[in-house]
């Protein structure tokens, strides 16, 4: 049973940094140095970090919370019979 919180804690912590990753890959699509003041590059540097993090850890939730509830609905089965 201990070994199984290991095995979710690192899938977890795997999903949601290849999910931030994955966030920042698409960030740097959007122009937002448009929307921005002149001369603010650290600035922006933080808000397209922070702006992945939000994404990422929304989505890999949003992915771990499924896989969750995947493995958990044969159960409904197990309970009706």
């Amino acid at each position: 049973m201990i070994s199984g919180f290991g095995q979710q804690a690192l899938i977890s912590i795997l999903s949601h940094l290849a999910f931030i990753a994955l966030a920042w890959w698409a960030l740097q699509a959007l122009r937002i140095d448009q929307i921005l003041k002149p001369n603010r590059v650290f600035q922006a540097r933080v808000l397209y970090i922070l702006l992945s993090i939000v994404i990422g850890s929304s989505v890999s939730n949003f992915f771990l919370d499924y896989l969750l509830w995947s493995q958990q609905l044969p159960l409904i089965m197990q309970i009706v019979y």
